[in-house]
């Protein structure tokens, strides 16, 4: 199984190795996932094809490189100012969501389950302050799909950087900022080094499924028995994710600021300008895509439900 995240990263990196061995564990040892570093085989966004074409028994990988594929799959991947971690994990284990990912991905060819929620991003780094939208026009930023459309209406230049790459452009100038991951991995790579401040929230991406693929035949191939450990581990990976962010995090973001990193949050005037352009980038999207769209209006319609228990739930 390659894995599109390193193992020895927090949080998704984690998840890889919690994952198969709960699965060996369940199985008695008679199910052992060997786990293959990203890019080992094919490269992390070609996964799903190396599994389609068997190349690859299994992968263990983000929604989003499906996105490419079938545009449905960015509704569990990334939806600015869309559902956290807990909102996003009711829809796929209680609500349409686990139906709509698994049909997403038969049509593709695969078996697909979700297996691990990832709670939200920090915002980025930048080489400047952000305070105005103003402050965007001319900044060469990188950003994932619907926040890169986003901050290029507001007058950035969108620039495609693989995650490896960030860092050492950033480094050296030649980009102004952008997104990375979670204050936990941002921290694990050494971007509290880079003398730069840090932005919260990540508006661009609340929360991420992490997916565990098989191609059809050879799924439907296993014993009944080892399906549902599968299906269980992943379901208990879910739940390890969800424990463990919140402290992580928190423990990650003190980590920086020892480090001299200096938190930002960002101001009223520019969480307002994200959020109009996402319903603009998210209408368009749902336009072009009918799947997008009806996956995305189900996962507000669930979430729209327990607005009112959360609300008078919650402690002031």
């Amino acid at each position: 199984m390659q894995t599109a995240f390193n193992p020895a990263l927090p949080g998704s990196g984690e998840g890889v190795r919690i994952f198969t061995r709960t699965v060996k564990h369940m199985s008695g040892g008679a199910l052992a996932i060997k786990i293959i570093e990203p890019g080992r085989i094919a490269p992390t966004a070609d996964m799903l094809d190396a599994v389609v074409a068997g190349d690859l028994e299994a992968a263990f990988t983000w929604s989003g490189y499906a996105a490419a594929k079938a545009p449905v799959f960015g509704v569990f991947a990334t939806v600015p100012f869309g559902p956290g971690p807990e909102d996003m994990t009711s829809w796929m284990l209680e609500g349409d969501g686990s139906r709509i990912h698994r049909e997403a991905y038969e049509k593709l060819g695969v078996t697909g389950i979700p297996c691990g929620i990832q709670g939200a991003k920090g915002g980025g780094w930048f080489r400047s302050d952000l305070n105005t939208v103003a402050d965007f026009k001319g900044q060469r930023l990188r950003f994932g799909r619907y926040a890169g459309e986003i901050v290029s209406r507001l007058g950035a230049t969108l620039v495609p950087l693989p995650p490896g790459e960030f860092f050492y452009q950033l480094q050296q100038g030649k980009v102004d900022g952008g997104e990375m991951s979670t204050p936990a991995i941002d921290a694990a790579l050494g971007f509290d080094k880079l003398g730069l401040p840090y932005y919260v929230p990540g508006w661009q991406q609340p929360s991420a499924v992490l997916d565990f693929l098989m191609r059809k035949d050879k799924w439907e191939a296993l014993p009944a028995a080892l399906r549902v450990q599968l299906e269980t581990a992943c379901r208990a990976n879910i739940a390890w994710m969800l424990s463990r962010s919140p402290h992580m995090q928190g423990l990650a973001l003190e980590k920086l600021k020892a480090s001299g990193v200096v938190i930002k949050q960002w101001s009223p005037e520019l969480m307002q300008a994200f959020r109009s352009k996402a319903e603009i980038v998210l209408k368009e999207q749902a336009d072009r895509d009918p799947d997008f769209a009806a996956a995305l209006a189900n996962q507000r319609a669930f979430i729209l439900q327990s607005v009112g228990w959360r609300t008078l739930s919650r402690l002031p």
